[in-house]
């Protein structure tokens, strides 16, 4: 129906519809954030998804990544991060799976390395922590490369195995059983 007020109402009104509410605020930031994700043509689905970083001092802030990371992907020359990495890296951050896709030199090595080794936290003398298998040697020299500019300083030991004699004599012939 028609509702009736007076003028003065009408203001009254238009005030309290001008005062940002809690679902307001959460739309402006959702609409920022998608316009953020156009913008860089980032393309995602899912639920729950933790927003994209706009730079990599948001990993410190944010995600208190290892301060030697973070001095380690400056000296790289790393100032503003990919798309890739915009939204992958929060990603795994929290937690979550992912399967992205972009193209060759886009920083996806970058944009699961710093993940990787921000849940690793520290090293230790545990054996094999962590495993990236690649389908080629030049990708696993270009990944393995990445990985050990990237943790420089860290402690952490980077390896690459890429045959399983090689393997037996570097890390001993109990290595199968043991890892």
């Amino acid at each position: 129906g028609i509702k009736w007020m007076s003028s003065l109402e009408a203001k009254f009104e238009d005030a309290k519809d001008k005062k940002p509410t809690a679902e307001k605020l959460e739309r402006l930031r959702r609409q920022k954030i998608n316009h953020f994700r156009n913008q860089h043509r980032i393309s995602v689905q899912g639920t729950d998804l933790p927003d994209p970083i706009a730079t990599f001092e948001q990993l410190q802030k944010e995600y208190k990544i290892h301060p030697k990371i973070m001095e380690n992907i400056q000296a790289a020359g790393f100032r503003v991060p990919t798309p890739i990495q915009m939204q992958a890296i929060p990603v795994m951050l929290h937690g979550r799976e992912l399967l992205a896709s972009a193209p060759t030199g886009s920083g996806k090595t970058l944009a699961f390395c710093i993940p990787l080794l921000t849940h690793l936290k520290q090293p230790r003398n545990k054996g094999f922590r962590a495993v990236i298998v690649s389908p080629t040697r030049e990708l696993a020299s270009q990944t393995h490369r990445e990985l050990v500019k990237l943790a420089e300083g860290t402690g952490f030991r980077i390896h690459m195995i890429h045959k399983a004699a090689d393997a037996a004599k570097k890390f001993g012939p109990k290595s199968s059983k043991k890892f």
